[in-house]
């Protein structure tokens, strides 16, 4: 499904109205350009499982948990990762089958360890239809979000 949204809290919403669909054991896989949106989509993909802290980018941490919501979020940035082995060294696998949600920044860098099923979503810019302007590829089990 692709969705389009004009502003930070449209896309902000896309985030919420897929973690409302989202359940434990489930791996969402965002990706995008540097400066797309993909921290407004996850903090409202966080608001959506009914986390309240305030989430940003784990850019040096790798991964960031978040357990106080409906089921916990893990959030991984991997940007910085060299070679998909290093996830390994942060125990990946206990997030990626545990009993939360993953949302993975750059998931692209270590599309090998991607569980098959995973939901992808993909955050674009078109500056022909303005600045704000973000065109939202979702694509797996909870795509139909609604309006």
């Amino acid at each position: 499904m692709i969705y389009e949204t004009y502003s930070p809290e449209e896309t902000f919403e896309i985030g919420k109205k897929l973690a409302q669909k989202t359940g434990a054991g489930e791996i969402i896989c965002l990706n995008g350009d540097l400066g797309v949106g993909k921290t407004v989509f996850t903090q409202g993909f966080a608001v959506g499982l009914d986390i309240t802290e305030n989430v940003n980018s784990p850019t040096f941490t790798i991964v960031q948990v978040y357990d106080e919501g409906r089921v916990p979020l893990y959030h991984f940035d991997v940007y910085r990762i060299g070679d998909p082995e290093e996830m390994y060294e942060i125990g990946y696998e206990e997030y990626f089958f545990g009993d939360g949600v993953c949302l993975i920044e750059w998931s692209n860098l270590i599309e090998e360890l991607i569980p098959e099923g995973s939901t992808k979503v993909i955050i674009e810019k078109d500056m022909t239809k303005g600045t704000d302007y973000r065109k939202i590829t979702v694509e797996g089990k909870n795509e139909d979000i609604g309006n």
